[in-house]
């Protein structure tokens, strides 16, 4: 794009300017701020949730006999390829009705006056199985330490970073080879799609895992305009400069805000991870129990502006007919690693006892036989710049990983020792 920071410092500092100017003024810019639980649409949205756009639209194909043109024209142009070969015949898979998987990219493009390319903040491997009739959200921490295929010389990086490089294709090779897991079919969808599609469906019910207060402007539970949620409710109030509402569904703004918090909860960005995907979940189930609420032209445009994927329409029509029961049972979980700070700031460093789990679930998931777990990193780096970065060179593998729980959440990994 013409206007997109021509460097990755011009980049950071339009994006810190930006901060600067949303944290001095506190709050949105418009003075005719409705007290309705919905902030102007130029809000501060940095934070790492994912819709699932590309998950609604098997159910939309349910009814193709609807609107089959409007549908098809809709999906055809949110198609884009990557240029990547795959790892496997995946028509064949599907057309047998075999375990796929799909890699939803959710970013920040459109937020913040933003409209560069930016980086993915919500990054999850979702596989589906048809014949245990279960589907597996894998979230993959964002600030994941790796080193970008293609770009390894810009090593360390976070695995947001891999879009930035170099897009779809990119982000698909490094999770491929950092953990030996086959990605089919991708899915990038924007924030604003988001919002836009909890809103078409009338608002969401989702309970809070736990008590706290959010501002969407500062990132914190403090100035003039709160969304405060309580731990077991769907119930929650917005508070505008003292004036509170209580709201018994989320808007696709408060399901943002929900979505958002890290910095108060106990489990930090991973306490987010499963915020975001209690409202993925949320989605997909309302959609479930009544997709005529979606069939329409503004949720169709909404559709195509807001998603890029290599599903053809083909493609999900195929999906419809052989995988609707698969949603029977969600399975949520992620990568859980240790954080250290490098030049790229803070991070996150996943162990390969960790991501042999991760690939073992996975794997598992689509029928797949076992496999150890990809490249520490990713891409290739050598010993040399490991050790100046203060690194581990490798990490032994072991095939069992003990079950963890939280007091928050509850058990949110499983134990797999191989198969």
């Amino acid at each position: 794009m013409d206007n997109e920071p021509k460097t990755r410092l011009d980049r950071r500092q339009a994006e810190d300017e930006l901060k600067r100017r949303k944290k001095r003024e506190g709050g949105p810019r418009d003075k005719k701020f409705q007290l309705n639980g919905k902030p102007p649409r130029k809000r501060r949205i940095r934070g790492a949730i994912l819709f699932v756009i590309a998950v609604i639209v098997l159910i939309v194909g349910m009814l193709f006999g609807v609107a089959y043109n409007k549908t098809k024209n809709a999906v055809e142009g949110s198609y884009q390829e990557t240029g990547l070969t795959k790892e496997r015949n995946v028509s064949k898979v599907i057309k047998q009705g075999k375990p796929f998987s799909i890699l939803l990219l959710g970013t920040d493009t459109g937020e913040l006056d933003r409209n560069y390319k930016g980086r993915t903040d919500s990054l999850m491997l979702v596989t589906v199985n048809p014949d245990k009739e279960k589907v597996t959200i894998m979230s993959l921490p964002r600030d994941s330490v790796i080193a970008p295929v293609g770009y390894e010389e810009e090593f360390p990086q976070k695995l947001n970073s891999a879009y930035e490089y170099g897009s779809a294709k990119t982000t698909i090779q490094t999770i491929q080879k950092w953990l030996n897991v086959p990605i089919d079919y991708y899915a990038l969808v924007n924030m604003g799609g988001l919002e836009k599609v909890i809103d078409q469906m009338g608002g969401i019910k989702v309970k809070s895992p736990l008590t706290f207060g959010y501002n969407p402007y500062t990132a914190h539970n403090d100035g003039d305009y709160i969304y405060n949620f309580t731990k077991g409710s769907s119930t929650f109030t917005f508070n505008t400069k003292g004036q509170i509402k209580t709201y018994k569904k989320m808007d696709g703004q408060a399901a943002l805000a929900f979505s958002r918090m890290r910095y108060d909860d106990p489990q930090g960005d991973y306490g987010r991870q499963k915020r975001q995907r209690m409202v993925l979940q949320t989605i997909v189930n309302d959609a479930k129990s009544n997709p005529t609420k979606l069939i329409n032209q503004k949720f169709l445009n909404t559709l195509s502006d807001s998603t890029q994927t290599d599903l053809t329409f083909g493609d999900m029509l195929t999906v419809a007919s052989h995988y609707l029961s698969a949603a029977k049972t969600i399975k949520q979980d992620n990568a859980q690693g240790t954080e250290v700070n490098l030049t790229s700031g803070s991070s996150e460093l996943i162990s390969q006892d960790e991501k042999q789990r991760v690939t073992n679930v996975l794997r598992k998931s689509l029928g797949l036989k076992h496999k150890k777990t990809g490249t520490l990193y990713g891409g290739k780096v050598s010993n040399a710049t490991l050790v100046m970065n203060g690194l581990p060179t490798s990490q032994s593998v072991t095939e069992e990983v003990p079950a963890t729980t939280d007091s928050v959440y509850g058990t949110v990994t499983d134990t797999y020792t191989g198969y």
